[in-house]
């Protein structure tokens, strides 16, 4: 288990949740790498890591972690980026995430990152995704790939970004290998409007992606609708969503979200680290659940929140969800997947097989 940087729940609930069936809809590759393979990459390359050690890089990257802000706590990759700079890095990294989030209890998965990142460091972006598959599809759990465009990159840059995931979505594949899924804008989010690529992302939709874009998190309410409105079925983090639905346009924002059938992926600790929230007992997703909108959570980046999901679950419940609404949140979380039907059903089977074991009323 990745250790986590907020407190740690009792270790009854911790392996009750560890137990739980779960989705996993959004980490970012290069925010999730273990702490191990991050200082062997980095030597391998031969990059000073910032500290010297497995746990003084750990105790490095809890204090990063604490930043208070989307920019601050995104410095953080320039670092991972450099170091998994290879085909093989790529490849490894991928297939330990993959094989992470299997060992707590995911029986889907999408993971999402920016190949165009690598390109300065010599890896095209066409090898980068061909080695994050090969890596992913060498693990047995269900997952697919999510490219990402850099929202603070110029329109050509973004509109490579796109162009790959469409001819990747394109690549033939062996039954059961990982496949690009989809497409997302990631990165700041203040500042760099996803409607300045509304023809780009219609163009994706058009493809067969399935699109997810950040809005929300660090900027107002109002993006997440913009996105909606773009042609997203799924946010990233979406949690200043709450915002709009405690005032006098509420009833008609609710009526939208879910006219859209928006789902948000909401990372909770991240979004403590980010300042997208105070706490995690005032955090949005309280008020969001209550109103009936779809949601999730998710880890975002487990090396740079220093969380694992299992962590993430069982603080939801000390923070007063119930069991069964977790099991709810992963079978929304499964529908709203870019897997195929297979793949999603059998992830629900697996939550309402869970769900009955242990006498669980689902809503």
């Amino acid at each position: 288990m990745a250790e986590s940087s907020s407190s740690t729940p009792d270790p009854a609930l911790l392996q009750r949740a560890r137990q739980l069936p779960k989705v996993l809809l959004h980490e970012h590759l290069d925010g999730g790498l273990r702490v191990s393979t991050l200082l062997a990459l980095l030597r391998e390359r031969g990059i000073a890591p910032p500290a010297p050690d497995e746990d003084s890089l750990a105790a490095w990257f809890d204090a990063r972690a604490h930043a208070g802000s989307l920019e601050e706590y995104l410095r953080g990759f320039a670092l991972t980026v450099a170091a998994m700079a290879t085909p093989e890095a790529l490849a490894r990294v991928a297939f330990e995430a993959a094989e992470d989030a299997r060992a707590e209890g995911c029986v889907l998965a999408e993971f999402r990152i920016a190949p165009l990142l690598f390109e300065p460091h010599g890896v095209s972006g066409e090898a980068a995704v061909a080695a994050l598959l090969h890596g992913l599809s060498r693990s047995p759990l269900p997952s697919g790939l999510i490219i990402c465009g850099m929202r603070h990159e110029s329109d050509a840059q973004i509109a490579r970004a796109a162009d790959l995931a469409i001819a990747s979505h394109q690549w033939p594949s062996e039954p059961g290998a990982a496949r690009v899924v989809g497409f997302d804008l990631a990165g700041a989010e203040a500042g760099f409007p996803a409607g300045r690529h509304a023809a780009l992302l219609a163009r994706v939709k058009a493809a067969g992606l399935g699109l997810t874009l950040h809005a929300g998190e660090a900027d107002a309410g109002e993006r997440v609708l913009e996105a909606a409105r773009l042609g997203a079925s799924r946010i990233g983090h979406g949690v200043r969503l709450a915002d709009l639905l405690d005032g006098p346009e509420a009833a008609s924002v609710l009526a939208e979200v879910r006219a859209h059938g928006m789902h948000l992926e909401i990372c909770p600790t991240s979004n403590l680290h980010t300042g997208a929230a105070a706490s995690l007992a005032l955090h949005p997703i309280h008020a969001l659940w209550r109103k009936g909108v779809g949601l999730s959570f998710h880890t975002d980046n487990r090396l740079m929140s220093r969380i694992d999901h299992s962590t993430e679950a069982a603080q939801l419940v000390a923070a007063g969800f119930g069991w069964g609404e977790l099991v709810q949140m992963g079978l929304h979380a499964a529908g709203a997947s870019f897997l195929g039907a297979e793949a999603r059903a059998a992830a629900q089977g697996q939550l309402r097989a869970w769900a009955a074991a242990e006498g669980l009323v689902l809503r």
